[in-house]
């Protein structure tokens, strides 16, 4: 029996790879992994073979020697870990800078904001360390105002960012931003973040992938977790084609959350769907046209917003959010919208084609920041997710301190790891009438799409 998904079937076709650029010129790994087959042991089972559970792998297997292995239903990185924008950004929350202090105070605000950078140089350091060859580009983040007024309360933030929570953040004058990163009829000036970059995703994955095969862990790829039960203390999780038992068991599915294997993750996220449009390479005169000079990473300040780069080979990347459906035709009509996104947005790239497009689901949870923890009836079960669009970083350093919990907690009842932030703490709450859950998110976005309307922003 096919478990209840919230969206249409065709988002859940684990043998299909999404038609994306990223797949198109990903690294083709020599990898050992194979589906699951026969009856298994392992002391940690990792559900999820995307950024969460490969780095919490390669921590487990290179730094405390565990025989961990990672049940994946797709390829690696079939899952957002390969769909996302490829933005290694600090986030990780919904919650704006000025209400995590006023809701977390002060100094664990900028605990958090620590960690976050902390987790950007992570991914840098593990590109180096294992030498994967995932195309960094740009040095920051860059929040394009779409208006005057945007940049004004742009100014504000910054101040905020920069002298409170010690963040290099730094303003650029409209002048200066159409003389050094583009020039176009929206923006008004922008902020800009550091440290950030962007990344191939797919190549990060797999070659987080290759790293935790090196360094001991046993990835089974194609074998998703259909049964999941325990005899006494030990899981067995079983596949179509085997049964892995083990002792303790972390679950990392962000957005494509099995909701269906266990209570305790029943209506937990909100999994929200993002669309993006890649062009065909632009040629120089194009780039000419709009001044476009920067690699760097673009966000505007639409409340409905999008996010953008210019990749290596110098097409121009573009997501936005998606339908609440998750049929073909849906994705095929908000894909034709953001292509007409792009005409609006660079006037003079009007008539500039398209190569790729594709989906993927972005996770958000009640509280609107990560949730790491364990589960409160049996704390042999570990889980990390909801990364609010920022993931690259995000899940892999969730990932790390997942490994590190599991192996260095002297209490290891405690559900939450409260040797970090509060933003991190334990599981998010249960939305409540989960099955309405994509109608309150549709009425949400709605309400934003309205806001931007009345801001004078089409």
């Amino acid at each position: 029996m096919q478990p209840e998904r919230l969206y249409d079937e065709s988002l859940y076709r684990f043998h299909e790879a999404q038609p994306s650029l990223w797949e198109a010129s990903g690294l083709n790994p020599q990898l050992d992994s194979m589906p699951l087959s026969g009856n298994e042991n392992c002391e940690v089972a990792i559900i999820g073979g995307g950024y969460t559970g490969l780095s919490a792998a390669y921590h487990l297997a290179r730094d405390f020697n565990i025989d961990v292995r990672v049940l994946e239903a797709g390829h690696f990185g079939w899952g957002a870990s390969g769909r996302n924008g490829g933005f290694v950004t600090m986030g990780g929350s919904f919650i704006g800078v000025e209400k995590q202090i006023k809701r977390f105070g002060l100094e664990e605000t900028r605990r958090y904001f620590q960690l976050q950078k902390e987790a950007v140089e992570l991914v840098r350091e593990l590109g180096q360390e294992e030498s994967i060859d995932y195309q960094p580009q740009g040095d920051a983040e860059i929040i394009i105002a779409e208006k005057p007024s945007h940049f004004e309360s742009l100014k504000k933030h910054c101040e905020v960012e920069r002298d409170i929570l010690g963040i290099d953040s730094s303003m650029i004058s409209k002048e200066e931003f159409a003389e050094q990163y583009y020039d176009a009829p929206h923006q008004h000036g922008a902020m800009a973040q550091r440290p950030c970059f962007g990344l191939h995703p797919l190549r990060y994955v797999q070659g987080l992938a290759v790293a935790a095969e090196r360094r001991g862990a046993r990835l089974h790829n194609h074998s998703e977790v259909l049964r999941w039960g325990k005899e006494g203390s030990n899981h067995i999780l079983e596949t179509a084609s085997g049964k892995l038992t083990a002792r303790n068991v972390i679950v990392a599915c962000n957005g494509f959350m099995p909701e269906h294997l266990h209570g305790g993750l029943k209506a937990r996220v909100m999994p929200l769907q993002s669309q993006i449009v890649v062009t065909r390479p632009l040629t120089d005169d194009e780039l000419s046209a709009h001044n476009w000079k920067t690699e760097c990473l673009g966000v505007n300040t639409r409340e409905v917003y999008f996010y953008y780069r210019m990749l290596p080979d110098k097409r121009l990347m573009l997501g936005g959010r998606g339908e609440f459906s998750g049929t073909q035709l849906a994705a095929q009509q908000t894909a034709d919208a953001l292509k007409g996104s792009v005409a609006r947005l660079w006037p003079n790239w009007k008539n500039v084609t398209f190569d790729y497009t594709w989906r993927g689901l972005v996770c958000f949870t009640t509280g609107f920041h990560p949730s790491i923890g364990r589960m409160k009836d049996d704390t042999s079960i570990s889980f990390g997710f909801g990364y609010h669009g920022n993931g690259v970083n995000n899940a892999t350093w969730a990932g790390r301190e997942l490994a590190r919990w599991l192996m260095t907690s002297n209490s290891p009842n405690e559900t939450k790891p409260l040797h970090l932030p509060p933003q991190y703490h334990g599981m998010t709450a249960k939305i409540p009438f989960g099955g309405m859950r994509l109608r309150y998110a549709a009425a949400a976005v709605g309400w934003y799409r309205m806001k931007d309307w009345l801001d004078g922003i089409r």
